[in-house]
């Protein structure tokens, strides 16, 4: 992706400057700024930016209504609404015009920088999603498993998968949000489930109601181990992990999802362990 391309809208010429300075200090190229409405349309228009960073408050006008001027001229350039004001009715109204992102003022460099990526490098950030998630999965279970149970566990095969699931008898499904959604599976038999439980209580569940808390708690720490790795590698991705859905039964099927996805399975000490995950394309209209 070549370099995003931004016009700066706001009324202070000290903000302006700032917030120039830290846009150009992280390789942004600042190509316009504007102050009014007729501004606006006129830089908007002429040098065709990337992005546009908005105040809300202008003379004679306001940043939504600068917002839905720069939309009638071209639909898919991005605003972030940068402003002093922030409140729960304000941010509602901005998602309402399709404003990308909100941070209020003082402005926070890695919180601009990381709103401009995450909204600027949509495919590049996919792209990488779909290189990097998946060995993130298999490391949080491979060290969920070694840190909580004190036991090690063997991949032994690893394969595409596209299809209705059916449950060995104890399925946990961890959905994931952020840039892109997604979700996790991990699957087993109930005696399985049963000993590896034992393994993290250090005892003999109660009851199966124990042992379905153990799972999804074991579970959310590998989901959540997994999402951190890949927000180290890149900040932009946000993500972060749901409640569990737990499913058990003796004829339990999970349908496919809508995206492609990957599985695992894993010998253990107390069993076999299947791995799936997976992230679609879409991304939210909000973060």
């Amino acid at each position: 992706m070549g370099k995003v391309k931004i016009v700066i809208v706001d009324d202070s010429s000290f903000s302006i400057a700032f917030i120039r300075n830290i846009l150009e200090e992280n390789g942004f190229e600042v190509i316009g700024e504007a102050g009014t409405l007729d501004e606006v349309k006129e830089v908007v228009a002429d040098k065709k930016p990337t992005l546009v960073t908005m105040d809300m408050t202008l003379p004679g006008t306001d940043g939504l209504e600068c917002t839905r001027a720069i939309h009638k001229i071209d639909k898919n350039i991005k605003v972030i609404v940068i402003s002093s004001m922030m409140d729960e009715e304000i941010v509602r109204e901005a998602k309402d015009n399709n404003v990308s992102a909100y941070i209020q003022k003082p402005v926070d460099t890695d919180e601009l920088v990381t709103a401009i990526n995450r909204i600027t490098a949509t495919e590049e950030l996919y792209d990488y999603l779909q290189d990097e998630y998946f060995a993130a999965f298999k490391e949080g279970l491979l060290d969920g498993v070694n840190r909580m149970t004190k036991t090690l566990l063997t991949y032994k095969e690893e394969y595409p998968f596209n299809k209705e699931h059916a449950s060995a008898g104890i399925t946990v499904i961890i959905g994931i949000i952020g840039k892109f959604s997604g979700r996790m599976l991990v699957d087993m038999s109930k005696e399985t489930a049963n000993k590896l439980a034992g393994a993290l209580l250090r005892r003999e569940p109660k009851d199966i109601n124990e042992m379905i808390a153990a799972l999804a708690e074991f579970a959310n720490i590998i989901s959540g181990n997994a999402c951190s790795i890949l927000n180290k590698k890149s900040k932009a991705l946000g993500l972060r992990v749901a409640p569990p859905s737990i499913l058990h039964g003796d004829e339990v099927h999970i349908s496919a999802p809508d995206f492609s996805t990957m599985t695992a399975k894993a010998d253990t000490d107390y069993g076999e362990i299947l791995l799936n995950a997976g992230f679609k394309r879409g991304e939210e209209k909000w973060m």
